[in-house]
């Protein structure tokens, strides 16, 4: 996970580093946010069928890195470490799948005004997910036997993430940042890693998983 994570935030860095050299950025921006986070995604259950899930709350946390070419335009790379969730009710007992995720997505963003007291921005672009775990809090049953549910992923993921917020200038010169927000994330590609031979005791919960995420957001940064 510490590799992960340091590659991340390498690539992150690397991202912003060239757009502020190339591209001739007014406003520079740093900062970090706390997501709490809806997601929903499909499961399967011990006799094979697919299974909507309950929407439940996980939660996302990292850091934020922009660069704007002027008061409305900018580009926004973040390296949010985030935790989501999907409980559903098998034989009258509440499972849970857990995944955990380093995302990155790196976003377009529109302003009304980067360096207003009050701004409203509109966020799109891609999301970059890399899995740093996956497990199951539950017990199945089937013919006298335990099962043993098995969360296998794929080691990427990729979304389109949008969302909208509104950004409040603290300080006289509005360069601390109070951000508040809504984020969405639609995934593209099916997670479920299906390549390892099972026993007669195992089964994926995970099968042509889409992974929908709905975030709002809190965080302080500062335009330099």
């Amino acid at each position: 996970m510490k590799n992960n994570l340091r590659k991340a935030i390498s690539f992150t860095i690397i991202t912003v580093v060239f757009a502020f050299t190339h591209l001739q950025a007014q406003h520079a921006e740093i900062g970090a946010r706390f997501m709490p986070t809806f997601s929903s995604f499909d499961v399967v259950n011990s006799s094979g069928g697919v299974v909507k899930g309950t929407i439940t709350i996980g939660y996302g946390a990292g850091l934020i890195a922009g660069v704007y070419l002027g008061e409305h335009f900018g580009v926004q790379g973040e390296v949010i470490y985030s935790v989501i969730n999907q409980k559903y009710t098998e034989v009258d007992v509440e499972q849970k799948v857990t995944l955990k995720y380093i995302n990155i997505p790196i976003l377009a963003s529109f302003n009304t005004g980067k360096s207003n007291p009050v701004n409203l921005n509109f966020v799109a672009g891609p999301q970059f997910g890399i899995s740093v775990g996956g497990a199951f809090d539950g017990s199945v049953e089937g013919d006298s036997v335990v099962l043993d549910p098995q969360v296998n992923v794929k080691k990427g993921d990729l979304g389109f993430a949008y969302g909208a917020g509104l950004d409040f200038g603290l300080d006289q010169e509005n360069m601390v940042r109070l951000g508040l927000g809504f984020r969405g994330v639609y995934g593209l590609l099916d997670i479920s890693d299906d390549s390892k031979t099972q026993t007669n005791d195992k089964y994926y919960v995970l099968d042509r998983t889409h992974i929908k995420t709905y975030a709002v957001y809190m965080g302080l940064s500062v335009l330099f």
